[in-house]
């Protein structure tokens, strides 16, 4: 674990090492790389697995800006993996990850061998969570991430998950993970909001690419995610019977498995 200073800011990078094949695992909002703690353990004994915090989050520093553009965390993504030499790696987004990957994909084809993404979708914020996002800014700002647990976590769990006895614990651990967030996250909620349409270059990406969404996903709605499946050249879309926005952590042996098969056949 270590820090690299790109693009003036100090990004947080757990990299595991080895000679195999680099996958780079990039998050989503209000996280952290320890959203990919699962797939890191079943992947490191075959793959160099790079995790990362975007700017403004989890343990990487800030510039102060007031937004954290999608723009620039994308041109930090294209950094990092130059100055770690990874290229061409796996690209695997959740979310704000996967706005990365794809921007990365059609714009950088050089810099990547496969695209996962997970939970995301190409086309802007609708303009119906644009309330939802600002209310999630203001009371952040004055009272801090802990006021807006409980509304946070349905959004970015499956029912499943959240009503399961069992994993009571698991949630109470990233519950835990949520609130530790710094007030300064509301710069990265900024940037989702305003961040503008990429469905005009689906068309440019030609890596091989796994889309994976969870039928319980509250934020990414299935006409979004056909979408961006249909704008992908030779895209393949696996759907889950559960899981919601998080589907790393609440169905990790599927999310393993089809990432495995995938890697293996692209590797």
């Amino acid at each position: 674990m270590s820090f690299h200073h790109i693009n003036g800011v100090p990004l947080f990078v757990k990299d595991t090492g080895g000679d195999g094949v680099p996958v780079i695992f990039s998050h989503g909002l209000l996280w952290s790389h320890r959203l990919f703690g699962p797939q890191v353990n079943a992947l490191q004994d075959r793959f160099r697995c790079v995790s990362y915090d975007h700017r403004g989050q989890g343990q990487s520093g800030s510039d102060g800006s007031r937004v954290v553009e999608i723009e620039q965390i994308t041109q930090d993504a294209a950094d990092l993996i130059h100055a770690l030499q990874l290229a061409p790696c796996h690209f695997v987004g959740l979310s704000m990850g996967g706005f990365v990957g794809m921007r990365l994909a059609a714009r950088h084809p050089e810099l990547l061998r496969s695209l996962t993404l997970i939970a995301t979708a190409a086309d802007p914020e609708p303009p119906e969570n644009h309330p939802r996002y600002k209310t999630l800014i203001q009371v952040t700002r004055i009272f801090g991430v802990r006021a807006v647990r409980r509304a946070v976590m349905p959004i970015m769990f499956g029912k499943t998950f959240l009503n399961d006895p069992e994993r009571k614990p698991l949630r109470k651990q990233w519950s835990r993970e949520l609130v530790s967030n710094r007030r300064r996250a509301v710069c990265a909620v900024r940037g989702v909001i305003e961040r503008s349409s990429v469905e005009d270059e689906l068309h440019q990406i030609q890596c091989p690419t796994l889309i994976l969404h969870g039928a319980e996903d509250a934020a990414i709605s299935v006409p979004r995610v056909n979408a961006l499946h249909q704008g992908i050249p030779n895209a393949k879309l696996v759907r889950f019977a559960t899981g919601g926005h998080t589907l790393t952590i609440e169905e990790p042996r599927q999310v393993n498995a089809e990432l495995l098969r995938f890697l293996e056949q692209v590797s």
